[in-house]
Formats: structure tokens, sequence, C-alpha cells
């Protein structure tokens, strides 16, 4: 995979999976990168003299690079629930111990001449034990007192070792320490990580609950029309049926109650067609402004024509406002997003919807995997518009809706009547 490719692919992903990119690398890196740094400035200044101290920076430099795996699949493990990486957590737990002997052996042999550089190592090395491992377990509680048994462990070896009480305390401090800096940076890191992949499904269930939320609203309403209707005129017909076989003149009375609810049911689906079809334009720009800011987007709306359009326009305009603020949500990682409506020498009405972020990946609106867009054609299509979009520079896409002013009412209210006589 080339360079050019590696950025564009970048570049596609959402601001979410950028955050997870950025803190996941930066905790593969810490552990491996300052303590090699700090290996070649000892291999520089003591020309191979001072070996527990390069075999202290290497084996932590071995643990960072090993631990990159074992912090991807801890991570992974906290985020979404992956099986945990316990055995190599074990010998990484292992290389620790052996360091923690590289260091008690080379204060007692060059006493505090690297005592910066050794805490360098400790410091950023430890993360490869203690990061992981702190994303491993439940609750904090354990975690906190595991590493305290560990550190009193640990100071205890160094007494066994015949150091004095000032090292044993300064190794058990330092492992305390540890903890809290490894809860700091690696737990909150993982949290803030957590919480961002959860607004952002949050984000996506938003959208598709608002569209399921309309389709059960269109649901229940028709099964109210039709369903107290339906089952009368399925009873009268029976009974219609029966007076026939009979030669009763009662059956032409019934198979006109027949036709007169069947007709009667074809207006209230008509208007129930109508209601749903008809949409406010102001409702939904005030609606679109208010979710678009609380997923913090920058949403700017210029709608000094629309209280003066016609109200199939305004409807057919409400629609593709929702719409495609729809797709802001479902397919860009937007900061910005604008509304500008215009009437164009008092025959055209024209809504320009604009948003950046969009994710190359995905394809964004009209990319063929939804049916948006294709609804809201047929409708501008009755109306004599036209629907139109585009993909723009800078990940930019715009939505642009164009309907003619004049007939605009005669050509809604024939798509509605059509409407309620199919149904």
């Amino acid at each position: 995979m080339g360079l050019w490719t590696r950025v564009q692919e970048w570049r596609s992903r959402s601001r979410v999976a950028k955050v997870d990119s950025y803190m996941r690398w930066t905790l593969y890196a810490l552990p491996v990168v300052l303590p090699a740094l700090g290996t070649a400035g000892v291999l520089a200044d003591s020309a191979l003299t001072r070996p527990w101290v390069l075999a202290l920076g290497g084996i932590f430099t071995f643990q960072g690079i090993l631990g990159i795996s074992i912090f991807r699949r801890a991570l992974d493990h906290y985020l979404w629930k992956k099986p945990a990486p316990w055995w190599p957590l074990g010998v990484q737990a292992l290389l620790f111990v052996a360091a923690m002997v590289c260091m008690v052996v080379s204060f007692g042999a060059y006493g505090n001449e690297y005592a910066s550089t050794i805490g360098l190592f400790l410091w950023n090395g430890s993360l490869s034990v203690f990061g992981p491992w702190i994303l491993m377990v439940r609750k904090l509680r354990r975690f906190v007192i595991a590493c305290i048994s560990i550190a009193l462990l640990l100071g205890l070896g160094v007494l066994a070792l015949g150091s004095g009480w000032q090292a044993a305390a300064s190794l058990t401090g330092s492992v305390l320490g540890l903890t809290l800096w490894c809860v700091y940076v690696v737990r909150l890191s993982g949290w803030m990580l957590h919480v961002m992949w959860e607004l952002e499904t949050a984000r996506e269930a938003q959208a598709r609950l608002a569209v399921a939320e309309e389709r059960l609203r269109f649901g229940r309403d028709l099964h109210d029309v039709l369903g107290r209707n339906l089952a009368v005129i399925a009873l009268k017909s029976e009974l219609a049926c029966q007076l026939a076989r009979r030669g009763s003149d009662a059956a032409l009375t019934q198979m006109t109650e027949v036709q007169r609810i069947a007709q009667e049911s074809q207006r209230e689906v008509r208007e129930v067609v109508r209601g749903y079809r008809e949409a406010d334009l102001h409702t939904e720009l005030v609606g679109a402004r208010g979710v678009l800011s609380a997923a913090d987007i920058d949403c700017r709306i210029d709608d000094t024509a629309g209280k003066t359009l016609p109200p199939p326009v305004q409807s057919v305009l409400a629609w593709v406002v929702r719409e495609g603020t729809t797709n802001v949500l479902r397919h860009a990682d937007a900061r910005r997003c604008a509304v500008r409506l215009r009437v164009v020498a008092d025959t055209e009405a024209v809504l320009i919807m604009e948003n950046n972020g969009v994710r190359e990946h995905d394809g964004g609106p009209g990319s063929g995997n939804g049916s948006g867009l294709a609804g809201l054609r047929e409708r501008l299509t009755v109306l004599g518009g036209t629907l139109t979009y585009e993909h723009k520079a800078h990940a930019t896409f715009r939505l642009t809706a164009r309907v003619p002013l004049a007939g605009a009412g005669d050509a809604e209210d024939t798509a509605v009547t059509g409407n309620g006589g199919t149904a």
C-alpha cells in the first residue's frame, strides 16, 4: 500500500476512528520510543561500560515492541469485549521482573549515575505491563490492591538482596506511582474511546430510529383507518352473499352499503397519505438545526423565501430537508452544514444543502445503498422539480432541489388523488 493510499484511507475515516487511532498509537509508541532513545544515549555515552543499564533499556524496549499487539488486544477487550490476552501479559510480567532485577543490580554497581535514565525506562516501560492489565480488569479496586501487593513484594525482595530500607521504599513508591500513572494515561484513554464510540453508535441509531418512527406512524394510521372498515366490508359482503342465495332483495342494499364504506375508506386513505406526504418546511428547518447542533455540527440556515412559497412546494422541500439531515448524520462526519433557500426569477424555488466531512469509503448518500434520494426525486417529479447531488472538493457534498412554482398546487392534488385511488 503506497503512502498516498494510506493518506487517502486516513482522510476517509470518521473523526472517532481518527481519535481512536491516535490514542492507540500513542499508547503503542510510549513504551518503545522513549526506552529506545534512552538506551541509545547510554550506549553512546558509556561505550558498553554499563552493561546492566543497557540490559535494562533493552528489556524495556523489547517489552514495548511485544506490547503493541498486547495493547491492541487489551483495548479491543475493553471496548468490544473481545478475548483478553492474559498469557502474553504473563510473559510481559516476567520480562518486567527481569528488568527490575537489572535495575537493582545497576543501582548497586553504578550508584545514581544513571538514575534519571533508569527512571525514564521504568515509567514508560511499565506501560507495557500495567497498561494492558488495567484495561483487562473490570474493577479498579482489584488492580490497585494487586499493585500494592506487587510493590510490597518487590520492596521485600530488594531488602532480601541486601539493599537498605531507602532503596526498598523508593522501589515500592515507584511501583505505586506507576499504578496511578497507568490509571491516568491508559484507563482514562480507554474510557474516553469507549464514550466516543458509544456516542457514534447512538448517533447512527438516532438516524435509524427517526426513519423507523415515521414508518410506524404511517403504518399505525393506515391500520386505524382501514382496519375497522375492512372488517365491516368483509362482514357485509358475507351477509350479502347469503341474502343473494336466498333471493332476498336486501342483498342489493348490503352491497350498496359495502360500496359506500369502500368509497369512504378510499377518502380516508387519501387523507392519511396527504398528511404523510405534507410536511412543514419551517418545522423541519428548526428540527434540522436542533439535531445537527446536538451532534456538534455548525448548521446555518437561510430560509427568508420559505414563507412565501405555495404549500405543496414547502411540503416537498421539507422532505428534502428531512432526508438531507438524515444523510448528514448517517454518511458524514460533518463539522458544518448550510441550508439555503432561494426563489429564482419568481418562477422556481431552489433549496441547497451542503455539508463537509463526507466519508469516501462510505460513498455517501446516492451511493446506491439506500432509497432516500430516489424517494425525494419521485416527490419532486410530481411537481415538475428535479433533485441533483454532487461530491465536491474537500469531502463536501451538495444536494440541490429545484421546484417550479407554476402549477404546483394542481400537480400535488393530482398526485395525492392518484395515490389515494391506488390504495
